[in-house]
């Protein structure tokens, strides 16, 4: 369809995007704190972790995460698809996934316009570059917003750990394509409730 939610719902959208971020940022300050303060006692490093992704229409963002790895994770083997038992992993690092509260900071990316709450999540362009090549209409999940929540991980569990990630992306992708030709605020809605 060429347009995939009228223009009321996106606007409605793009300002429960804001209003999540706003609470998060000021409601939330005091655990930003705690959490940073856990952060530099378990490990040296930054606080904030930075990483390029890509985002509507494949252009490039900087999204932002809390620290949940040792810093120059990557540094001796270049991008690697993060693991359940990843050795690289913190204590503090494991604590923040399991809750989930390494994602927090991704409510920057929804005020500056890059993240969405609800979309399709978004990927470093190293395996973007390998997926395009094996994955049929794989660039079709970039016509859209990527989100925090989205529908491959309300309706499915992917093993992490698998060596197959081709075959992990595939399978989200199958999501990611019926969300962007359902998009709606009730599809939204029904997967921030499932998440």
């Amino acid at each position: 369809r060429p347009e995939l939610m009228s223009a009321w719902e996106e606007a409605a959208k793009r300002f429960m995007d804001v209003a999540v971020a706003l609470v998060v940022a000021i409601l939330l300050a005091p655990l930003w704190i705690l959490i940073a303060v856990a952060i530099k006692i378990d490990s040296s490093g930054a606080v904030l972790f930075r990483q390029e992704r890509v985002g509507k229409s494949g252009r490039l963002f900087t999204m932002y995460k809390f620290r949940s790895m040792v810093t120059d994770a990557e540094g001796s083997t270049g991008p690697v698809w993060v693991g359940q038992r990843d050795p690289r992993i913190t204590r503090m690092g494991m604590v923040l996934r399991a809750l989930h509260l390494d994602e927090v900071p991704q409510c920057i990316n929804f005020l500056k316009g890059d993240m969405s709450l609800v979309g399709p999540r978004p990927e470093r362009p190293y395996f973007v570059e390998q997926f395009r090549k094996h994955i049929p209409f794989y660039m079709r999940r970039f016509n859209v917003r990527p989100g925090l929540l989205g529908w491959a991980q309300s309706k499915h569990q992917f093993d992490m750990d698998s060596k197959d990630w081709v075959g992990i992306a595939r399978g989200r992708v199958e999501y990611d394509l019926y969300y962007i030709e359902n998009m709606s605020l009730k599809l939204d809605f029904k997967i921030m409730l499932q998440t």
